[in-house]
């Protein structure tokens, strides 16, 4: 629902005075899932095309490209999300890297040959949506973190249709769906490669999991080390490090 009230913002999308990204007030601001999320991906000099579902304001697309020459599409189903994602691109200089298309996640497989991509990525809606959950379903933010338009295993059914054989799925999702995530992505044949467990801070349960999943590989999961987020004093160094990302990259 548009907010008339709504002020339009520029944000450095990491620590430094490098990339910059346009946020509404009135919508659900990039968050640390998306950029652990893009730190998490593994790119190589293979890497042709990656596409990122429910890009929001497009801040992986926009981290992807310190780390990338790839081309990458970043789809996002709500038009005045859309549009900032477009234009956080084009404030970037990188229309001609990165690619934002106004669609629904749910059939965009149809719009490209089967296996197109080397990557997708996602960082999903949190939160299960059943009738009697007390959201407003065309709010900007009830979009972003339930599965209001989409569900986790319509967006891994997508995803399935869109990556090469061995192609890479990489999504970020809340600890305790776990196992939705293992349960969906045996049944439609992917294997888990890596996962890697955050933490609000050393010694507290795990609220987050990256995860990186091969289509039709072989089934050997490494497990990375924990990822903590803050420490006494504020973000702890490897938080830091991943803010400060790209930044003595020559663009």
């Amino acid at each position: 629902m548009e907010n008339n009230h709504s002020i339009e913002v520029v944000n450095d999308l990491l620590g430094y005075d490098g990339l910059k990204i346009i946020q509404r007030t009135d919508m659900f601001h990039f968050s640390l899932d998306s950029t652990l999320l893009a730190d998490f991906v593994v790119t190589t000099a293979k890497t042709k095309n990656i596409i990122d579902l429910g890009t929001g304001n497009a801040p992986i697309p926009l981290f992807l490209s310190l780390k990338t020459d790839a081309a990458i599409v970043g789809v996002d189903i709500q038009e005045a999300v859309y549009d900032l994602a477009k234009r956080s691109v084009e404030l970037n200089n990188l229309s001609k890297q990165i690619t934002i298309k106004h669609q629904d996640i749910k059939g965009i497989h149809k719009k490209y040959e089967n296996g197109s991509f080397d990557i997708v990525t996602c960082n999903p809606p949190f939160f299960k949506y059943i009738e009697t959950s007390n959201v407003n379903k065309n709010d900007f933010k009830t979009i972003a973190r339930h599965e209001v338009l989409i569900t986790l295993e319509e967006v891994i059914k997508e995803a399935k249709r869109l990556l090469t054989t061995k192609g890479s799925l990489y999504l970020v999702h809340r600890t305790e769906r776990l196992m939705d995530l293992m349960v969906l992505l045996d049944k439609h044949k992917y294997s888990v490669k890596r996962l890697r467990f955050v933490y609000s801070k050393e010694g507290e349960q795990s609220n987050m999991v990256l995860l990186e999943a091969s289509n039709n590989g072989q089934t050997i999961v490494k497990v990375d080390p924990p990822l903590y987020v803050h420490e006494d004093d504020g973000y702890t160094d490897e938080i830091k490090r991943i803010f400060r990302y790209g930044k003595d990259v020559k663009r």
